[in-house]
């Protein structure tokens, strides 16, 4: 466990250089740049991108991006209707989300009307394989998982504003310690604990989000139909918005119907990373 740090350190640094290629993409696609101008965005020569690209994701940049195009999402998209098999896994009562990899606790009315009063979060920011992240801890599970999108600041901000009456306490030797559970993708090991506030449609929306397996999609018009809300479309896209707790309720897997990947609270860039990420390893 001692050269862990090192490991995530040396996988932070290279997400650093594919999000700097997948937004080159993003911006080019039209001219369908080839490897060398690819990896001449990213400040690398062809021979150590396709190298790093294939460190950091397990497959070749070009396979990586067959998994980002629009035709692959819709055949995906075509695959996942049986997520409504799979949302009824589990669900205890409206406070309790449970999934293979995740067990889910809310806030209780009062609690959440207390905004943490009288509670103590640890946090701490490390590196991951998608960039720096923020992890705020309470005894009873996780309570934030955020990537740093422009800067610690800003991501601190964020925290404090969700759970404005609790007593943060930097303690990354304690958070540290879940960057492993989280970002290693074993799930035969003992769920982790997550415990979130949020309105009761909040609440409703993330359960439906718990229940996209990884390399499956969805979209919010599936969302809202799961939810027994299919008007509700605007207002489920503000609640997979403020989803709290990055990754591990993953509202990056939500896209718009067409095939589009969409916006992210953390950058569309790290949307297109993830995707592409659990899509190869998926298959």
């Amino acid at each position: 466990m001692n050269n862990l740090p090192e490991h995530y350190q040396q996988l932070c640094d290279d997400y650093q250089r594919i999000e700097q290629a997948i937004c080159y993409l993003e911006n080019n696609f039209q001219h369908q740049p080839e490897l060398k101008d690819v990896a001449k965005s990213a400040g690398l020569s062809e021979f150590h991108f396709q190298r790093l690209f294939t460190r950091w994701a397990g497959i070749s940049p070009k396979r990586f991006l067959q998994f980002l195009t629009k035709e692959n999402a819709k055949e995906l998209l075509k695959r996942s209707s049986v997520l409504a098999a799979t949302y009824s896994v589990g669900l205890s009562s409206p406070g309790r989300l449970h999934d293979l990899f995740v067990s889910t606790e809310a806030v209780s009315p009062g609690e959440y009307k207390t905004r943490g009063s009288g509670l103590l979060i640890r946090y701490g920011f490390h590196p991951t394989p998608f960039g720096e992240a923020l992890i705020g801890l309470t005894e009873r599970g996780i309570c934030h998982l955020s990537f740093v999108q422009d800067d610690q600041s800003t991501a601190f901000a964020h925290l404090h504003t969700d759970w404005k009456n609790a007593r943060l306490v930097e303690d990354t030797l304690a958070t540290g310690a879940l960057i492993d559970p989280v970002f290693s993708g074993d799930q035969s090991a003992a769920p982790l604990s997550l415990f979130v506030t949020g309105t009761n449609f909040q609440l409703k929306v993330w359960e439906a989000l718990l229940s996209i397996p990884q390399g499956a999609l969805s979209t919010y018009e599936q969302i809202a139909a799961q939810i027994g809300q299919p008007g509700a479309l605007r207002a489920v896209g503000t609640a997979v918005g403020h989803n709290p707790i990055a990754y591990l309720i993953p509202c990056h897997r939500v896209i718009r119907k067409m095939g589009d990947i969409g916006n992210y609270r953390w950058g569309p860039a790290r949307k297109k990373a993830l995707l592409g990420w659990e899509a190869a390893h998926a298959a």
